[in-house]
C-alpha cells in the first residue's frame, strides 16, 4: 500500500471510544487514533519506542511521574519500559503514534 486515506484504513475498536488504524512497511509503522471525549488509555508499558503527536483535540498524558496536557501540535516521546497513559479531555481527539519496533499486534 503506497497511498492511503486514514478514514479508509480498517479500524479496530480497542475499547469503547478508542479506534485505532494502522499503516506500515517492513520496518516503519504509524497508528492513528480517534479518541472520544472522556475515553481513557490505561497506564501501561511496552518494549517499544513510541512517539505520540496530537493532531486535533487534547489529552492529559502521564509519562512516568510527569503529567502534561497535550493539545494539537504537541507530542511526547515514550521510551521502552516507561509507564504511560492518557485521558482524553472534553473534545474529540485525533492523534498518531510512531513505533519502533513495530507493534505486531497492531498490524
Amino acid at each position: 500500500m503506497a497511498f492511503f486515506t486514514v478514514s479508509e484504513l480498517p479500524g479496530t475498536e480497542m475499547q469503547p471510544g478508542i479506534v485505532r488504524r494502522s499503516v506500515y512497511l517492513d520496518h516503519a509503522m504509524v497508528t492513528f487514533f480517534d479518541l472520544a471525549p472522556g475515553s481513557t488509555i490505561p497506564q501501561h508499558d511496552h518494549p517499544h519506542e513510541q512517539i505520540t503527536y496530537v493532531v486535533r483535540g487534547a489529552m492529559e498524558f502521564r509519562l512516568g511521574d510527569e503529567v502534561r496536557v497535550l493539545r494539537a501540535g504537541d507530542g511526547v516521546c515514550s521510551p521502552p519500559g516507561v509507564r504511560h497513559g492518557a485521558v482524553v479531555l472534553d473534545e474529540h481527539t485525533f492523534a498518531l503514534d510512531a513505533w519502533y519496533p513495530q507493534r505486531e499486534e497492531y498490524r
